[in-house]
C-alpha cells in the first residue's frame, strides 16, 4: 500500500468553524487556533510551530502564521491562506485581530499554556481586545467523519489487520518469543504494508502481564496456556487505527474460554448500542451492565471507547461519565476489558462508524475466541 493523495476541502472546515464561533453563546470576532493537530485539520498544514487567524465576520482576513523553517512547506500545504513568517505564531496573529479591530478574540484555552497566555495578553493589553478562552470548538467538529477521513481511517485498520495476520501465519504468536519481539515484528509488518507510522506504543501483554490495561512491552518470555492481549494501530495519511484481541497460546483452559466470552459479550453490547443521538453514558453501560451482571465490575478498569482520527484519543469519550450524545459519522472504539490481577485478562476492540444503521466496522480481525 502506498499513502494515498487526500486533499480534504479546508476552507470548507473553516466556514463550518465559522459559522459555529458566530453562534451567540461564543460571541467572538476573531479566534486563534494554536493546537497543531486542529491547524492541521483546518489548513493541511503539519509543521512543528503555527498558529491560524480565523476571522469570524470575513474568511479573506484569515492568516496561517509559521517560521521561516516552513516558507515552503506552508506555501504547499495551506497555499489557500496568506501567510505570516513569525517565530511567535499565536501572538502575532491575536495582535493582528486586535489591530483589525476584533474586540472579542477566543483562543483555545484547552491547550494552551500558561506562559502562552501571557503572551497572548501581552499581545493585545495595549488594545480594547478581550481574551475567551474556548475549549473542545474544533475537536467537536473533527469528531463527524468526512468521507475522505473514513476512507484513510479504513485503510489505516485494513493495515492493522493485515499485520496481526502476518505475524500469525509467520508464526510469531508463539510460546519462546518476547513480548517485545511481537511487538516489534508487528510494527515492521504494519510499515511494510504502508503505514506511516504506528498510532502508539504497541501493548503485547502475555500471562498475568494481560491484566494490565496498558502494560508495556518487556523481555517476558510467552508460554502455553498463556492468554496474549496485542493492542495496536497503524498511521495512515495522518489517521489512526487502533484494534485490540486477546488470544490463548498452546491450549486453553476453562475459565479463559469464560472470561473471553463475557468480554465478546460486553462488546457486541457496545457495538449494539451505537447509534446516532445515543447517550454516550449509554452506550457505556449497554456494556458494562453485561460485565457487572457476571460479577465482574470492579475488574472493568476504563471507559468503552474514544474517537479517533487525526489523534489516536480524540473527542467523543465513551464512559460511564460522559456527557452529550454520540453523533451519526463519529469514529469510535468499542474495548471492554476484564482483568484479573495474577492470572490474566481479555480486551477486545474494534474501530466503527456511527453510522443511521448499523455501524460500520473498520476492523475486520475475527474476534472468535482463538488458540494459536
Amino acid at each position: 500500500m502506498s499513502t494515498a493523495a487526500e486533499t480534504p476541502d479546508t476552507a470548507a472546515r473553516r466556514n463550518r468553524l465559522r459559522a459555529r464561533l458566530a453562534r451567540v453563546e461564543h460571541m467572538v470576532d476573531a479566534f486563534v487556533v494554536s493546537d497543531l493537530v486542529n491547524i492541521r485539520y483546518l489548513s493541511g498544514f503539519t509543521g512543528s510551530n503555527a498558529a491560524l487567524l480565523i476571522d469570524v465576520a470575513d474568511p479573506a482576513k484569515d492568516r496561517i502564521a509559521t517560521d521561516g523553517r516552513y516558507l515552503t512547506q506552508v506555501a504547499e500545504q495551506a497555499g489557500d491562506l496568506p501567510s505570516v513568517i513569525v517565530r511567535d505564531c499565536p501572538p502575532e496573529l491575536a495582535a493582528r485581530a486586535a489591530a483589525g479591530g476584533a474586540r472579542r478574540i477566543g483562543f483555545e484555552s484547552g491547550s494552551t499554556t500558561v506562559a502562552a497566555h501571557a503572551a497572548l495578553v501581552t499581545a493585545v493589553e495595549e488594545t480594547a481586545a478581550e481574551l475567551v478562552g474556548l475549549a473542545g470548538v474544533v475537536q467537536e467538529l473533527r469528531a463527524i467523519k468526512e468521507p475522505g477521513e473514513i476512507r484513510l481511517l479504513r485503510t489505516a485498520c485494513a493495515i492493522g489487520d493485515a499485520a496481526l495476520a502476518q505475524i500469525i501465519d509467520n508464526g510469531v504468536l508463539r510460546a519462546g518469543n518476547t513480548e517485545r519481539q511481537v511487538a516489534r515484528a508487528l510494527e515492521w509488518a504494519m510499515f511494510d504494508l504502508g503505514a506511516d507510522g504506528v498510532a502508539f506504543e504497541t501493548i503485547v501483554a502475555a500471562g498475568a502481564h494481560s491484566a494490565i490495561p496498558h502494560h508495556r512491552p518487556t523481555h517476558a518470555v510467552l508460554a502455553d496456556t498463556d492468554f496474549v492481549k496485542i493492542d495496536f494501530g497503524a498511521i495512515y495519511g495522518g489517521y489512526h487505527s487502533d484494534m485490540t484481541r486477546t488470544f490463548v497460546l498452546g491450549r486453553a483452559a476453562s475459565w479463559q474460554h469464560e472470561l473471553y466470552d463475557l468480554v465478546a459479550s460486553a462488546q457486541a453490547a457496545g457495538r449494539a448500542a451505537l447509534k446516532p443521538g445515543a447517550q454516550l453514558r449509554d452506550v457505556d453501560a449497554a456494556a458494562r451492565d453485561v460485565i457487572d451482571a457476571a460479577g465482574y465490575g470492579e475488574q472493568y478498569l476504563h471507559g468503552l471507547g474514544h474517537g479517533v482520527g487525526l489523534e489516536i484519543h480524540e473527542a467523543p469519550g465513551i464512559g460511564k461519565l460522559a456527557t452529550g450524545t454520540l453523533p451519526s459519522g463519529a469514529a469510535v472504539t468499542v474495548e471492554p476489558g476484564v482483568y484479573l490481577p495474577g492470572r490474566g485478562g481479555v480486551r477486545i476492540e474494534d474501530t466503527l462508524i456511527v453510522t443511521d444503521g448499523e455501524p460500520d466496522l473498520l476492523t475486520a480481525t475475527d474476534k472468535t475466541f482463538t488458540v494459536v
